[in-house]
């Protein structure tokens, strides 16, 4: 299946593009899907200490302009691609340990971002915790069937601070990028037709058609509604029901 629809431009420096999203949001998956073309390169978590495709742990030594170098510039190769286009994958909280790093980032000269968001923050926050607790954090068609994770508690203060959290992320996102310079892509709409989404960002990112194969293709490891996975569920459908996150607590919208 061919998706993309642009011709790869030839340039002198590889194009810079970068993930960003709340944890649990399908980031991860996207990068590996965006791997798969010959001309495109996403280098993993560039915050993370332990992330594999970093050679060095003294990189987050340095000062923000010469990390954000690192990532776009003297960023890791792969023999196996002639890349036009590199990026790296940051997470809402890995800019808390940095606080002047999302100003950096968003000077960063043609910079495109891809924003990937969870429609339901409680579910994100659900399988976050969900996934500290089994240190499983993602599952696909090829795996061996495993036992469902365990139903998790979640505190009032946690979940608002949560959504508080993604909304300002949200919208620190869209007032420091140009709406020409970003592109949403819905983790739901991951999950049902990953090719589409990848087609989607292929073409904002103006790279070539490509036939998609994909390793896997990611499953939720928990299928199950929030009343069933969310032990105090109730508390928290009474607390949120009439307020500005009603939607996350509304099970007929989910």
């Amino acid at each position: 299946m061919l998706i993309g629809t642009r011709t790869i431009r030839s340039t002198l420096s590889p194009e810079p593009f970068v993930v960003l999203g709340m944890p649990r949001t399908g980031t991860h998956y996207l990068e590996e899907l965006l791997n798969e073309h010959p001309n495109v390169l996403s280098n993993g978590e560039l915050l993370n200490t332990y992330d594999a495709n970093w050679g060095d742990k003294d990189r987050l030594s340095g000062s923000d302009c010469e990390l954000l170098e690192r990532a776009f510039v003297r960023h890791p190769t792969r023999e196996n691609k002639e890349v036009t286009h590199v990026g790296c994958k940051i997470n809402e909280p890995q800019f808390r340990e940095r606080p002047n790093f999302f100003s950096e980032l968003a000077r960063w000269p043609l910079l495109k971002v891809v924003l990937v968001v969870r429609r339901n923050t409680l579910e994100s926050l659900r399988s976050l915790v969900q996934a500290r607790q089994t240190r499983r954090w993602l599952k696909f068609s090829s795996d061996k069937p495993a036992a469902p994770p365990r139903p998790v508690k979640l505190s009032i203060a946690a979940c608002e601070a949560y959504f508080k959290a993604a909304e300002d992320f949200h919208a620190r996102v869209a007032s420091a990028f140009e709406p020409t310079s970003i592109i949403q892509i819905e983790y739901e709409d991951l999950l049902r037709d990953p090719r589409a989404c990848v087609a989607t960002v292929f073409n904002f990112l103006d790279v070539s058609p490509l036939k998609l194969w994909g390793r896997g293709i990611l499953q939720r490891q928990e299928s199950r509604p929030l009343s069933e996975t969310v032990r105090n569920f109730r508390e928290l459908r009474d607390h949120f029901a009439y307020g500005p996150y009603a939607k996350f607590v509304d099970l007929d919208q989910g």
